[in-house]
């Protein structure tokens, strides 16, 4: 619903519900708002407000908190149900039925210069005689089931979240993997009590570390992806894989675990030719953590846009989705990094700081959706990264 509590009308190519007619086409629109904490949601409301937003077109948002970022983070929590319960009294519907009509991804850790943001993705189904030329932005969204702790980081995790990925490209309709330009999971870990009901029930779980299990559900998110996207063979893929075969990963995955879901959520951005959006993305591998020089290639070749002019690349490029990690080498280009060693910094929040400040002298702004824990993500000391941007020169971020 509206703030008022009125259901607006149905967008054309829109039937009552919010499902798409025969023929229409998506019409995404991208929102990057600052927040004061993780519960603040008043510059979405001034969107409301404002018009620019509708609450019933909202299908993601993906937001960067100012935890830790670790198993006890729990500001990505306190997000997740302060959006939920928000959209439950917009869309006339229970917090639970919101869950699972909005992908909600939050990502904890804000380290260094990072900025505590959420990105908003609407989507409006409109007439297809509103399509635009070129390909531009379409979103799909998915869910797995509840994963069992014994199933997470794992090939049940791997299929799962292969499945889910296949299911969102043909809600967003596309057909070719090569236009899927990067791929967000939001997936769970294990806790103490998971572990101890695993084991009382005679079962092992991957492991029975907590903190380590975050990173075996990223990883096994991250093959699941380059399953569907035909990066990652299916011959002979295994448990084993997980977090040992470096040389199995997704150029476009990013996955974020947490404490407060289940199951893996999944979102795929890519581009086709029947859309009406004003905006596209890009995206490329940093092959370590200061590659700043592959992300301005990526603006600059495919975009037109100066990462180096006054003030950076502007108001067109929303935002960067990025992956961070320490690379395992222990070294980046040759040389020894201390961040693997620190016993009272993990070396995820170090990871997410410096690729945080990297991103941010190319893109002029700080407020950019870097997450930590890149398994699988990019090669091992790497990560993809995705550029939002608004084809519109005028464009505003606001």
């Amino acid at each position: 619903m509206s703030m008022s509590g009125k259901t607006p009308a149905a967008t054309r190519g829109e039937e009552p519900g919010g499902a798409p007619a025969t023929g229409a086409v998506q019409r995404v629109a991208v929102h990057r708002v600052d927040c004061r904490g993780p519960g603040d949601l008043e510059s979405v409301r001034a969107l409301l407000r404002s018009g620019a937003l509708r609450a019933a077109d909202i299908v993601a948002v993906m937001g960067k908190t100012e935890g830790n970022g670790c198993v006890n983070d729990h500001t990505r929590e306190y997000a997740s149900v302060m959006w939920s319960h928000f959209l439950a009294g917009e869309l006339g519907c229970t917090a639970a039925q919101a869950e699972q009509r909005v992908a909600l991804v939050m990502s904890g850790g804000t380290e260094g210069v990072l900025s505590p943001h959420f990105t908003i993705f609407s989507r409006a189904w409109v007439d297809a005689d509103a399509v635009k030329p070129g390909k531009r932005l379409v979103i799909g969204c998915a869910q797995t089931a509840d994963f069992a702790p014994q199933e997470m980081g794992r090939l049940a995790q791997i299929e799962a979240t292969a499945e889910a990925v296949r299911q969102a490209m043909r809600e967003a309709g596309i057909h070719d993997p090569a236009d899927v330009h990067f791929v967000q999971v939001k997936c769970p870990l294990l806790t103490s009590a998971k572990v101890q009901a695993c084991l009382e029930r005679g079962l092992e779980p991957v492991t029975r570390d907590t903190y380590e299990s975050m990173g075996y559900s990223r990883g096994a998110s991250a093959l699941g992806v380059g399953l569907a996207l035909g990066e990652v063979s299916p011959q002979g893929l295994s448990d084993q894989d997980v977090l040992t075969d470096w040389s199995k990963f997704s150029s476009r995955a990013s996955a974020s675990s947490g404490i407060e879901l289940e199951g893996n959520v999944v979102i795929v951005f890519g581009l086709s030719a029947a859309s009406a959006s004003d905006y596209t993305m890009g995206h490329t591998v940093m092959r370590d953590s200061i590659d700043a020089a592959g992300v301005r290639h990526l603006l600059r070749d495919q975009f037109g846009l100066d990462p180096d002019a006054p003030g950076g690349p502007g108001k067109r490029l929303v935002n960067l989705l990025a992956k961070a990690e320490a690379s395992p080498s222990g070294q980046v280009r040759g040389m020894r990094h201390t961040m693997l060693n620190d016993s009272d910094i993990h070396s995820t929040r170090h990871a997410r700081a410096a690729v945080g400040a990297v991103l941010a002298s190319v893109a002029g702004h700080t407020a950019l959706y870097v997450s930590g824990g890149a398994e699988h993500q990019g090669p091992p000391g790497g990560g993809p990264v995705a550029a939002l941007i608004h084809l519109d020169a005028a464009a505003s971020n606001r």
